[in-house]
């Protein structure tokens, strides 16, 4: 009783001090000592402690490489080459600016992860929106939205992804491949909602101001991304972590940095954020004794067996609410080894919940949170009661078609 009480508050600390920050202090600062609570009260044996570290070893690793390689490109100015890209595209058009948006966060985040769309793009997004004279908010709006719906696509495109990636037991392709159709779908979901919630800022007239030229293309970037994006399928046939494959672009980026004395070493390790991977090792530790003292018992009365349809529109919906309830990083750590069991297309199903889920609300993804921090110091406040419409307006309609779309492909291409 003691150690169940003990890790769901520890947990519950954790969560609300990532949401709040006090004192400004990193996600780990709170999550590190609530870890060494559980694990020196006896709530977690070593044993576990030393299974969670090493299935967390190599997602760790792959986050760190992926934070390195988009802190890099974004260095090179590939995010700024996006932000004209977007302007030369929408012209003096709003509504062709969202439609860039779209386009651009879709394919950063399925290609860099959802880090690489909140903290990079965002601020591009601001930038362009301001050149353009154009209403920032259904551009930044999208950029929150997209971190979350478009990470669907590819093991790499979210950190829910890569842990769960191993649980599915299909190849780089194959994860892709079922992926696609919900991807596309829940996308495109969003973009309706969109043109219809944010159309009065849309059909606002542009106050344009002097256009700016368009900044050269970092081509060594690009192509040291697409490279890697390449590699991630083929390092897959021959049973090569993804870890490998995205060490691999960042260290081509950091040896092109550093000998041109564009970053340095501390800077290299700085951009991977180490207190985060702290966090993220803790957090799954914390999260484990949770599991261990009740909840996984308790989910798995809950969670449903099988990939009918209706057993798939369970799943999602029980994931989404639990990463609402108790962020999506903890709800994966919790469902993947519950659905394991009822197959590949349960664990995708599970990921379209914890991954469209939070943008019901701000507490569903650590990505929300930080692109909540971002869009404030650019000015521009999030209101909670517009925030919750559009989230009910988009991510109950999405979820549910882009898990329709799951069973049809699971269907179609099989497992």
């Amino acid at each position: 009783m003691i150690s169940e009480f003990l890790s769901v508050a520890m947990l519950g600390l954790v969560l609300v001090c990532a949401v709040v920050r006090p004192f400004r202090l990193p996600e780990a600062a709170f999550a590190v000592p609530a870890a060494a609570v559980v694990v020196l009260s006896g709530a977690i044996p070593w044993a576990h402690v030393r299974e969670e570290a090493g299935r967390l070893g190599p997602v760790i690793g792959f986050l760190a490489a992926v934070l390195v390689l988009a802190r890099l490109c974004a260095d090179e100015g590939l995010f700024r080459a996006c932000g004209g890209w977007m302007a030369r595209w929408a012209g003096t058009s709003p509504s062709r600016l969202l439609g860039s948006v779209f386009v651009l966060a879709s394919a950063i985040t399925a290609a860099l992860s959802l880090d690489a769309t909140v903290v990079l793009l965002t601020p591009v997004i601001f930038a362009t929106a301001a050149r353009m004279g154009v209403r920032p908010k259904p551009h930044v709006y999208a950029s929150a939205h997209l971190s979350n719906t478009a990470s669907l696509l590819l093991p790499v495109s979210n950190l829910t992804n890569l842990l769960a990636f191993t649980a599915t037991g299909l190849s780089f392709t194959r994860f892709a491949v079922l992926m696609l159709l919900p991807w596309l779908v829940a996308i495109a979901v969003e973009y309706a909602v969109f043109r219809r919630f944010f159309a009065a800022d849309l059909s606002a007239p542009p106050a344009r101001s002097t256009p700016e030229g368009q900044p050269d293309t970092p081509w060594f970037a690009v192509v040291t991304v697409a490279a890697t994006l390449v590699g991630f399928p083929v390092a897959s046939v021959f049973d090569v972590a993804p870890v490998w494959v995205a060490a691999a672009g960042a260290l081509v980026m950091a040896a092109r940095a550093l000998s041109r004395r564009h970053t340095s070493v501390p800077g290299i390790v700085r951009a991977a954020s180490p207190e985060f991977l702290a966090f993220v090792l803790a957090l799954g530790v914390v999260v484990r004794a949770v599991v261990d003292n009740g909840l996984g018992t308790a989910l798995g009365h809950v969670l449903p067996q099988g990939t009918s349809l209706p057993a798939l529109l369970a799943t999602a919906g029980v994931a989404a609410l639990l990463a609402n309830l108790i962020n999506n990083l903890p709800a994966v750590l919790a469902l993947v080894p519950l659905a394991a069991p009822s197959g590949p297309g349960a664990v995708l199903a599970m990921l379209v919940g914890v991954n469209i889920g939070p943008n019901l609300t701000y507490a569903g993804s650590l990505a929300t949170l930080l692109w909540r921090h971002i869009a404030r110091r650019h000015g521009h406040d999030v209101r909670l009661k517009e925030f919750s419409r559009l989230g009910l307006l988009t991510a109950p309609a999405a979820l549910a078609l882009a898990t329709v779309a799951l069973w049809a492909s699971l269907r179609l291409v099989g497992t």
